[in-house]
Parts: structure tokens; C-alpha cells; sequence
């Protein structure tokens, strides 16, 4: 996320002020350090760590600065658009959250689908924005993929995340490990059936460790389906036609692109252009390179690969 901002900015001659989010503040230094040692001057590129509570209106108030990009929560978001109106209407970046479908319809290649489904969930520990937490599936198929799709996640060991064996690491603090634990009991209080997973693990080493959780059986009114859980948590909503996967692929307030897989022949039955989501229907794990963000995901377009900024947009302060 920080590359992708960055990168593209001091390309095209800007100065640029990071603020990192408090976990991650290290990584972000040290960028910093890497900077200095390839030789960009001091002042173009500048790590301020601290609470984002005071950096973040300091710096999107600023006269100064003239566009500031954003990836994090949808409240937060809506500040730095209040921000941006009370100063200089400065251009606003947002990568809010996500609540992505993946959208399997009844003649797909299951054995294909299975671990592309799993990847897009339980990649980063669905820490991310991308992460596909929406299973819509044809219900004629539903029971063949979702042992497919529990098999694979099987392989998917928890663990040190300093171990290359290892598929899923702790989430970031404890505070998000209780919050995401507590998604896991309100979809089990609110009907969907429990698949797999469900519970903290390691508890012994002190890590924030949760293992891949499949729900089955949810529907889009559920919170387990409804709201971005940012953890490794399934759900898995049958449906009746590739229409109904369609509209409940649809049935969100987020905006991020969907994961869609063909049928056996060539042409998808599902119209690639059918689900509104930012970076139109896809096949699987295969991404664009750009990222358009709509309703309470965002505001604006990553191309990462050809994003070019216009010079003097970020002022030096």
C-alpha cells in the first residue's frame, strides 16, 4: 500500500509526508533510511510517525498540501474529506474497506475454483481490502466446491510467520484478534453453519492467532457477509440463479472487484460488466492493474503501474 502511493509521487517530482499507521511505523522508517541511502535529498520524502488523530487533520488541513491519499477506515475517510473542504478542496484519495464477492456459477471448474477461492480469502490473513470474504455459489454445486475449498484451506498450516511453511500468520494486535473472534460468534449466534475453523490457536506463544474460518450456509443479511471482517473468515451464501448471484454480489455498500469464475465454455454466462464493483468482474486471483474505488470503499483510481502524478502536487511542508 505505502509503494503504491509513493512510488508513483516522487516519480513524477514531488515531495512527499508519510504517515504510517501506528503498527507498522518500523516498516516505514526504514523505508525512509532506504530512501536516504539511494540518494533522495532530504525533505522530499519524509516519515512523521504519532497519533493519527493530530497528524492526520494537521496534515489534510494544510494549505500546502495540494492532494493526500488515504488507506484505512471508512470513518476516517469520511474526516479527511471534511478536511479537504474546510482547507483548500484538496485533492482526496480513499482505500476504505472491502466486502468482495466471489462468484461461482454452476458449471465452473470446481477442482480450478477451490484453491483460487481459498487464496482470495485467506491470503494476508484476509487483511486486506481485496480479500474475496464472499463465497456466492450455484446451490446445484455448493456441497462438491466446498469440500474442494475446505481441503485446500486444510493445507493452509498457522504458524510463525518468520517460517516459509507457514500460510497464515497472526493478525496485527490483539485488539483486532477480539474483534474479529467476536464476527466468528455473532455468524454462529445469527445462523450461518460453521465449517471449519472458528477459534484462536497458539494461544501459548502469545500470538494474535486465528485459524481459516468457513461459514456455509450465511446470507447476505448476515454480519459475517455484510461487514469487512479483515480476518480469515468465509462466507459462503448459496444461491438459486447466476441472477440472484449477480444481485447479491451487488447487495453491498462497498466497492472492490469481484472474482467471477467461467463456465466450461469460454464465454462467461455472468456479464463481466453485471457486478458493480470498482475493477469489473474477474477471473479469480488474476487483478488489474488499476483500482477504480465507489460507495463507503473509497474515493478515486490506483493504477500502481501507470499512475502519473502532476508535478508540485505535494508540496514539501
Amino acid at each position: 500500500m505505502m509503494a503504491w502511493k509513493i512510488g508513483p509521487a516522487l516519480a513524477a517530482g514531488n515531495s512527499v509526508v508519510l504517515k504510517p499507521a501506528r503498527q507498522t511505523a518500523l516498516s516505514a522508517l526504514r523505508t525512509a533510511e532506504i530512501a536516504a541511502e539511494a540518494g533522495i535529498p532530504d525533505g522530499v520524502f519524509n516519515v512523521v510517525p504519532g497519533a493519527g488523530s493530530v497528524l492526520g487533520p494537521a496534515l489534510c488541513r494544510h494549505m500546502d498540501v495540494d492532494m493526500a491519499a488515504f488507506t484505512g477506515s471508512t470513518s476516517v475517510g469520511r474526516d479527511l474529506l471534511r478536511y479537504s473542504a474546510d482547507s483548500n478542496l484538496k485533492r482526496i484519495i480513499l482505500e476504505l474497506g472491502g466486502k468482495n464477492p466471489q462468484v461461482v456459477l454452476a458449471e465452473a471448474d470446481l477442482d480450478n475454483a477451490a484453491p483460487h477461492v481459498v487464496r482470495a480469502a485467506f491470503w494476508n490473513m484476509g487483511e486486506n481490502c481485496s480479500a474475496g470474504s464472499r463465497l456466492i455459489i450455484r446451490r446445484e454445486v455448493k456441497d462438491a466446491l466446498l469440500e474442494k475449498v475446505v481441503a485446500q484451506t486444510r493445507l493452509w498450516p498457522v504458524g510463525d510467520p518468520l517460517d516459509p511453511a507457514t500460510r497464515v500468520g497472526p493478525l496485527i494486535e490483539p485488539a483486532h484478534m477480539r474483534t474479529v473472534l467476536g464476527f466468528i460468534d455473532a455468524g454462529k449466534r445469527e445462523g450461518a453453519r460453521l465449517v471449519l475453523g472458528g477459534n484462536r490457536v497458539l494461544v501459548e506463544t502469545g500470538g494474535n492467532f486465528v485459524e481459516p474460518t468457513i461459514f456455509d450456509e450465511a446470507t447476505n443479511a448476515m454480519t459475517v457477509a455484510r461487514e469487512e471482517i479483515f480476518g480469515p473468515v468465509l462466507a459462503v451464501i448459496p444461491v438459486d440463479s447466476d441472477e440472484e448471484a449477480i444481485a447479491v454480489a451487488n447487495d453491498t455498500n462497498y466497492g472492490w472487484p469481484p472474482r467471477c469464475t467461467p463456465r466450461t465454455s469460454p464465454r462467461p454466462t455472468a456479464s463481466p460488466r453485471d457486478p458493480r464493483r470498482g475493477g469489473g468482474c474477474q477471473l479469480f486471483w488474476r487483478r488489474r492493474s488499476d483500482h477504480a474505488f465507489w460507495r463507503i470503499q473509497g474515493v478515486g483510481l490506483l493504477r500502481p503501474r501507470q499512475v502519473v502524478v502532476r508535478p508540485g502536487a505535494i508540496h514539501r511542508t
